[in-house]
């Protein structure tokens, strides 16, 4: 008897054995480059459409072409039977969608007239008036809403204003506060602390509400701001030196250009009242 000197398993001829056959990485590459074979083997159809000879999708040749109304009638040839039939193209019937706009506190219903197969997502924008709209709802014939619909199963549809932006303001002044509202374009940002004009006066940012909390720095978008609030910044008199001590402090650092030194102005010194204005200090009467 013969036996196995290699002592592995046996070769039994043929084709030699790939060492890469239970190797998955190598079974996806090559798995992958047969598909990519296979798309860039694809046929492309022109003028594609379903025959009813070969009762498939063929490409056609165009023979002739009739417009009617808005569509048109197009007599083609199939490239793989030859049978000749003729297509008919048809836009869509049009329809019309009552639309709901929202701009701030004002809304208005507006019907627009659309296509039957058009459809329609939550967050579309689209431009009616000169203006720009945001989707936002869309209620359906049967009820519910939903984020997106054909034409033809809507009820109606809820935008926004997009466009500009209304930004609710609180202004304080002094003691007395006032709501306002100011209309920008959607881009527009506004930074905590910063002054702005409102109305010909200026007005410290004192604080940005996003929903999320306040903000007294940083920059925040005119959309995302709930509300802002502005305070009339200080009179410069506000600053003023009102004591000896202010005044002198303020020579000091040079602020009193227009009066080198720290006496106070006659108009500054009340009637009747003489400032001391003397660094010495009075002495104690001894004790008798």
């Amino acid at each position: 008897m013969g036996s196995n000197l290699g002592g592995g398993a046996p070769n039994t001829g043929g084709a030699p054995m790939d060492d890469n056959f239970d190797d998955p990485e190598t079974n996806e590459e090559v798995m992958g480059e047969e598909l990519e074979n296979m798309d860039l083997e694809e046929e492309v159809m022109d003028n594609a459409t379903h025959c009813p000879s070969c009762d498939d999708i063929t490409g056609h040749v165009i023979l002739k072409e009739k417009k009617v109304g808005n569509g048109a009638d197009i007599m083609v040839r199939c490239e793989d039977c030859s049978n000749v039939q003729t297509v008919q193209f048809r836009p869509p019937a049009p329809m019309t969608i009552p639309f709901i706009l929202s701009d701030g506190p004002d809304s208005e219903r507006v019907v627009l007239m659309v296509d039957a197969d058009e459809e329609f997502y939550v967050n579309d924008v689209f431009e009616e008036q000169e203006k720009l709209w945001t989707i936002n709802q869309i209620e359906t014939k049967a009820g519910p809403m939903t984020t997106s619909s054909y034409a033809d199963n809507i009820a109606s549809i809820n935008a926004v204003r997009t466009d500009m932006v209304r930004v609710k303001m609180t202004l304080t002044r002094g003691e007395e506060s006032f709501a306002d509202v100011l209309v920008v374009p959607q881009d527009t940002t506004f930074t905590a602390s910063h002054l702005m004009e409102h109305d010909d006066e200026t007005w410290r940012i004192r604080a940005i509400h996003t929903g999320a909390g306040r903000t007294l720095r940083g920059t925040v978008r005119a959309p995302d701001i709930k509300r802002m609030y502005l305070h009339e910044p200080p009179n410069p008199e506000h600053f003023a030196p009102r004591t000896p001590r202010e005044r002198r402090q303020a020579w000091k650092e040079g602020k009193l250009g227009h009066n080198p030194n720290p006496i106070r102005p006659k108009e500054h010194v009340k009637s009747g009242v003489k400032p001391n204005t003397s660094s010495k200090r009075k002495k104690k009467k001894p004790r008798k």
